[in-house]
């Protein structure tokens, strides 16, 4: 069901930008409060590519080959950034530089780094740390780390 659409650097750039400003937290306990990211909100994007009608989930994927998957409620309303600003300055590629998917409701292990593309499936599709125990949402609220949380 996948329907293939090609962006650059420059296309994603040129989207109108918006910004999150708000706490992230990850699965190793630690949380970062009122952080400031810049880029284009998934909203914008989809909105662009427009996905299939049959889209229920995203697997955002790294240049470094890690993967992460989503449902597309958990990636709209406002809700998820492709990011590539970091206070007000360049995203360092220590924290994903360029580009990295930003969700910062859920835990930052969904936020992938060094975003290189997002798959839309049908589906449901396990990324790297769910097919290796982690749980398949990530909701900090509810501490669901592993599966069966």
């Amino acid at each position: 069901m996948e329907r293939p659409h090609t962006w650059d650097w420059e296309r994603a750039r040129a989207l109108p930008a918006s910004g999150y400003e708000g706490d992230i937290h990850c699965v190793t306990g630690w949380s970062k409060f009122g952080v400031r990211f810049g880029g284009v909100s998934l909203d914008t994007f989809l909105d662009v590519v427009r996905p299939d009608a049959a889209a229920t989930h995203a697997v955002a994927y790294s240049h470094t080959g890690y993967s992460t998957n989503l449902p597309l409620a958990d990636l709209t309303g406002g809700r998820a950034w492709i990011a590539w600003e970091y206070d007000g300055e360049p995203l360092a590629p220590e924290h994903g530089g360029p580009a990295r998917l930003l969700v910062p409701h859920l835990y930052f292990w969904k936020s992938a780094k060094w975003i290189a593309g997002i798959t839309l499936l049908d589906h449901d599709e396990p990324g790297f740390w769910e097919g290796n125990g982690y749980h398949e949402r990530g909701n900090p609220w509810e501490e669901q780390r592993y599966s069966g949380d």
